[in-house]
């Protein structure tokens, strides 16, 4: 019986690799340009890690992690999320204690034990930004205006979200609301009766039908903002506004991780079906010092790679040169070439001498813009008989032009 990839799991193989290296290379060199470095932990992070960050409340630590004892006897689990470990980074490296402003980002694999679906994996990418040190509101704008810039350059649709969730100043008073109004309503299900106990806000986040419509009537979060985080908010609209930034505020936007604070955001495309949020974020003030660091203001955001590439379009151009040889006894010639090629163009080589036809369809197979041949002429004047593919041009090259050009 042959042995296939687990259920979730899926290959990436051309031509989805070509865009998925086409989207981390775009979007590594925007985040570049807003002077985001990267970084890369460790795809193994204790249990712990996960618990303390994302919270108990949340269906990642309930249902959906990857966990195990290794051989050490640690409790230890596959990363679900990108965040918890650069905040554990960012404090091991002792970067909280040397102040200024610190920003990364990382691109990788996730894992959750999920019901796959589409848009959605057990094993999974993200690509993601951290920014540590800046508490301004004009950080949070920037994050969301580096998420826009990257979304827009592959032409992506969507409605971008935001919300405010509060800070410790405010919240517990909302939360109050919020429980004693849950209290009264016997008929929310299961998830949110659990999550009454644990992160109330959670419960806005339910996709339960029912649920949304009990909801309708709960207190308002926006209604119960202290003035630090309400001058905040206010203060985000006018600047995605002046930008020509189009949003919605989406009141039960909470993210469905417990470490957010303040500003949240999504940006949602319609053309993705039931997992529609094709990236999100916000603000997490408190996780750094909650984990252990020094008090330090974050906020970040983390893309769905499989989503993104669901709806993006990469077109595909002839590139580099085909190598080939009409001729057996040329085939060592062919091979020394191709090495010395190699060190500043794309080339693919041919080790079996072929037809001029042959080789011709197999540099078409190729996508090779051109299609470079040792005939038995070529050999004894020591030439390179070239055609290029697009402008359906041909001529010949001595070898040293070959080499140059």
């Amino acid at each position: 019986m042959a042995i296939k990839a687990l259920r979730g799991m899926k290959d990436i193989l051309p031509p989805l690799s070509y865009k998925y290296l086409a989207f981390i290379q775009k979007a590594s060199a925007i985040a570049q340009n807003y002077t985001f470095e990267y970084i890369e932990p460790p795809l193994l992070e204790e249990t712990q890690l996960f618990k303390r960050s994302v919270g108990e409340s949340s269906d990642i630590v309930g249902k959906e992690m990857y966990q195990f004892i290794d051989k050490g006897g640690n409790d230890v689990c596959l990363r679900p999320e990108g965040t918890a470990g650069v905040v554990r980074s960012f404090i091991e490296h002792k970067l909280d204690r040397q102040g200024g402003v610190h920003r990364f980002y990382y691109y990788g694999s996730m894992f959750r034990y999920e019901r796959p679906q589409k848009g959605r994996f057990r094993q999974f990418h993200q690509f993601g930004v951290e920014s540590f040190g800046e508490a301004s509101v004009y950080e949070d704008a920037a994050i969301i205006l580096l998420a826009k810039e990257i979304l827009d350059s592959f032409d992506i649709k969507y409605t971008l979200a935001i919300n405010s969730i509060g800070c410790p100043a405010c919240l517990p008073t909302y939360k109050k609301e919020l429980v004693s109004f849950l209290t009264k309503h016997k008929d929310i299900c299961e998830d949110c009766k659990r999550r009454k106990d644990t992160n109330p806000i959670r419960v806005l986040d339910c996709k339960n039908a029912t649920c949304q419509e009990i909801y309708n009537e709960a207190p308002k979060l926006l209604e119960h903002l202290c003035e630090s985080c309400q001058r905040d908010f206010t203060k985000l609209q006018e600047i995605l506004k002046a930008e020509n930034v189009e949003f919605v505020i989406d009141e039960r936007l909470v993210r469905g991780l417990d470490y957010y604070t303040k500003t949240a955001f999504e940006f949602i495309s319609s053309e993705l079906g039931a997992q529609n949020a094709i990236a999100g974020g916000g603000r997490y003030d408190n996780l750094v010092e909650f984990l252990g660091g020094r008090p330090t203001p974050a906020v970040g955001f983390a893309i769905g790679v499989e989503r993104i590439l669901d709806l993006i379009e990469i077109t595909q151009h002839r590139e580099g040169f085909y190598l080939g040889s009409m001729l057996d006894e040329a085939i060592d010639k062919v091979f020394h070439l191709a090495l010395q090629k190699r060190k500043s163009a794309k080339l693919y080589v041919e080790y079996k001498a072929k037809s001029l036809k042959a080789h011709l369809k197999a540099a078409d197979k190729h996508d090779a813009k051109y299609a470079c041949i040792i005939g038995e002429d070529e050999l004894q004047n020591g030439t390179i008989w070239i055609k290029d593919l697009e402008a359906k041009k041909e001529w010949h090259a001595s070898i040293q032009e070959f080499l140059e050009f």
